[in-house]
């Protein structure tokens, strides 16, 4: 199997080969672009992607075996384009953490509930974040990328990756924390 700097390389002769490179990561730059922007921004995300990097192919680094983290970064790029439609999921999901349960027998129901306040309390906890710090973590969390895959993504020091990572975890300890405390009293004062 053609490693990506292999197929990059003799794109630029045989332009058909980078259907390769969509084929291994279209599937990967989709979910994560659905997962931060919907499935409405995605499509548009992951042709653009593939669209700005089969433009930038002379400037890719052929030492470099995974083109992953060039194409998340690519990626990660558009998003911020896209931020508003970020920033209206965020919004909804957090908007659904502050809805009361609906009282009812079902576990099914119950667990949804559940479900729901749960991803509005991460929604509101990203929502904290700044958006450089939340980048990072969806990054880690929903591209699957090392640190140093992030820090080529992100064009900046693995250090840096590892201090956002760290500040996103503390605002992520923080709102639960806080909320375990908050629910503790309820329920005892």
């Amino acid at each position: 199997m053609s490693t990506d700097s292999d197929i990059i390389s003799r794109s630029r002769d045989s332009p058909s080969l980078f259907g390769v490179l969509f084929d291994r990561y279209a599937s990967a730059i989709f979910r994560y672009a659905a997962r931060r922007a919907g499935d409405f921004a995605a499509d548009d995300v992951t042709s653009e992607t593939f669209l700005v990097a089969w433009e930038q192919l002379d400037k890719y680094d052929l030492s470099r075996d995974d083109a992953r983290p060039w194409l998340f970064g690519i990626a990660n790029n558009l998003l911020r384009q896209h931020h508003r439609s970020e920033a209206n999921v965020l919004k909804a999901a957090a908007r659904a953490a502050g809805r009361e349960a609906m009282a009812d027998d079902s576990d099914r129901i119950a667990a949804e509930v559940d479900a729901q306040v749960a991803a509005g309390r991460i929604a509101q906890a990203l929502k904290s974040m700044a958006s450089i710090d939340r980048e990072t973590l969806l990054l880690y969390a929903w591209a699957d990328l090392t640190y140093e895959g992030i820090a080529q993504a992100m064009s900046v020091p693995v250090g840096t990756v590892r201090s956002r990572l760290n500040r996103a975890r503390q605002i992520l300890r923080t709102e639960f924390t806080l909320e375990q405390l908050s629910e503790t009293e309820t329920s005892h004062g």
